[in-house]
């Protein structure tokens, strides 16, 4: 009927019928083109008031129920603005599409409380749905726990669908033990969307073995996991570098026949590359049928943090090729690779490239950069390069600067650097330990002694070093001098075993790690219980060759670690593959794929 329509017609028409006619033209519209055509086709009909913001609600329905882009919600904005008196269902229909995922702003929430301040209409359980769920795109938790507390008080918390957006914006917001309480709280309505959301929760944290024991549960409660768990649970295994489980969850996607759409097989790239076999991971992006921009860039970051700067260049130029257009991330790999392998002419070319390209570069993109001209010891145009900067350095860029100035000697850069460090991060502990690091390398006790009482006063506490490696499944962690695993005796056994092999070996110790003021022969006994060292020696305790090695590390390998390292895969005959927090390092027969070289 709409496509006869005319104004006179629609005059004469019954409400009723003019409202069907609009809800079947709305219905037939599938791109925000479409819909603007309707739009206009239904302004043409002079339609009445009434009818007419019936038609501009359903349009915004429609609009945000596809609204994956800014310009769609600037349209759905456009159209709220226009209705007169607006309902619960419209207020819905635009906080749902300025809640979408990929333009988080901030516009969700405070229409949300332009809501509650004009008293009517009251919100329901949907408003605060699409309300949690604009926070948790952002993330905003503050923003987040004030819509709890109103939803608590207007006795919306019970809904399932508060609940479900509650659980996923603590998930996202790494808050894992609120929402735990959310989870455990849920009973009856626990959904797919749920049981995902605290597995994503946990992901995003680390905690593999919670995730893992979670999506147990899972399944022993009936839940059907879909393709979002699964990029969840192989994540947490790539977080924490669990190989084995991450096989296991691959070989249960297959078996279970999931859908291995893009983003979980970028997913299993991403999490086979963290876990030291970047081989396998170049299986599942050669056997990908389609290819983004995140699935290339996944790629050629994990072969940067290999060090593998030949195929990770090579596959940006075919990337290229193909006409598949990078962003900042796939760059990150690419100037990581240079880093790494210190290709500083590849370096400056690819970062002209990117200007050339229009890519905006991340505050990622340029600690690449500060990173490679430092580890090539050009410390001039590093400086150059970082006071030259549209923005403001970061922590990370200060921090990079400082170590490599020190190396060089070059006091002018150390004493800027440290200071712009103190000044953005004066609580952090990881400049004290950075600059205690510096000072004890020079036996500057004194100090040494100044920074740790400098901690004390600002009560700041050290992050301990740790260390973790599976073994049959479980994750099994180690910080510094770690007495609580139920097997440490044997561990040290295996210690004293590695630390005979080391003597005979001629290697001299690196005490400088050691940040205390003892005898030489007390730091050497705390350097045998780093926390990397723990982690090997019960991977050799509780494994034979040639089952590999495998540990996480969440700091920067210690020197001398590293040393000994080479040492025990040259002794013991076995390869060990170490992650930590700046590349992969794999040993094997007493050499190093870093070339000495992070």
């Amino acid at each position: 009927m709409h496509h006869q329509l005319k104004p006179p017609e629609a005059a004469t028409l019954p409400r009723h019928l003019l409202e069907d006619h609009v809800v079947s033209l709305v219905r037939q519209c599938r791109s925000l083109r479409a819909l603007r055509g309707a739009h206009a086709r239904l302004l043409r009909l002079r339609l009445p008031r009434l009818t007419y913001a019936f038609a501009l609600s359903k349009l915004l329905a429609s609009c945000a129920a596809s609204a994956t882009t800014a310009a769609a919600a600037s349209y759905a904005r456009s159209l709220f603005d226009q209705i007169p008196e607006p309902t619960a269902f419209c207020y819905n229909s635009l906080i749902r599409a300025l809640a979408t995922p990929t333009n988080p702003t901030a516009d969700a929430f405070l229409l949300y409380r332009r809501m509650l301040r004009a008293g009517s209409p009251p919100p329901n359980s949907f408003t605060v749905a699409f309300a949690l769920k604009a926070c948790a795109a952002v993330p905003a938790l503050g923003e987040g726990l004030q819509l709890h507390s109103q939803a608590f008080r207007q006795g919306l918390e019970p809904s399932p669908y508060v609940q479900t957006g509650l659980l996923n914006l603590y998930a996202r917001c790494e808050e894992v033990a609120l929402a735990r309480s959310v989870f455990d709280g849920m009973a009856e309505d626990r959904n797919l969307v749920a049981w995902s959301s605290m597995i994503g929760g946990y992901s995003r944290v680390g905690m593999v073995n919670e995730a893992l024991d979670l999506f147990r549960d899972m399944q022993a409660a009936g839940v059907h996991p879909d393709e979002v768990t699964m990029v969840s649970v192989i994540s947490a295994c790539a977080k924490a570098g669990a190989l084995d489980l991450g096989r296991w969850v691959h070989a249960f996607i297959d078996r279970k026949g999931i859908t291995v759409d893009l983003e979980l097989s970028t997913a299993l790239i991403d999490m086979y590359a963290k876990c030291g076999l970047i081989e396998r991971a170049r299986l599942v992006f050669d056997a990908m049928v389609e290819r983004d921009t995140k699935a290339w860039s996944a790629m050629i970051v994990g072969l940067a943090m290999h060090g593998l700067a030949e195929d990770a260049l090579g596959l940006f130029s075919r990337m290229l090729q193909l006409k598949i257009r990078p962003n900042n991330v796939t760059f990150i790999g690419v100037l990581s690779a240079c880093a790494h392998n210190g290709l500083v002419d590849d370096g400056r070319r690819y970062w002209s490239t990117m200007q050339e390209m229009g890519i905006k570069a991340s505050m990622e993109n340029y600690g690449c950069m500060v990173d490679l001209l430092c580890r090539s010891g050009l410390l001039d145009e590093a400086y150059s390069f970082v006071t030259g900067m549209p923005i403001l350095p970061n922590s990370v860029i200060w921090r990079n600067l400082l170590v490599a100035s020190q190396s060089s000697n070059r006091t002018d850069i150390v004493g800027l650097a440290s200071k712009k460090l103190f000044e953005l991060e004066p609580r952090n502990p990881e400049n004290y330990v950075l600059l205690s690091n510096l000072y004890a390398l020079n036996s500057q006790w004194d100090r040494v002694r100044y920074m740790r009482k400098k901690m004390k006063d600002n009560n700041v506490t050290v992050v301990a070093g740790c260390s973790s490696i599976e073994i049959n499944g479980y994750l099994h962690k180690f910080v510094v001098s770690d007495g609580s695993h139920p097997e440490i005796k044997e561990i040290r056994v295996v210690l004293r075993e590695i630390a005979d092999q080391v003597l005979r070996s001629g290697h001299k110790p690196w005490t400088a790690a050691v940040l205390h003021d003892v005898g030489e022969e007390e730091k050497e006994i705390a350097l045998c219980e780093h926390s990397e060292r723990l982690a090997i020696a019960y991977g050799l305790l509780k494994t034979k060759a040639p089952h590999v090695i495998r540990v996480v590390k969440n700091l920067r390998f210690c020197p001398d670690c590293h040393e000994v390292t080479k040492i025990i895969s040259k002794s013991y005959g076995r390869e060990i593959i170490v992650r930590d927090r700046v590349r992969f390092h794999r040993f094997i027969g007493g050499n190093c794929s870093c070339k000495d070289f992070w």
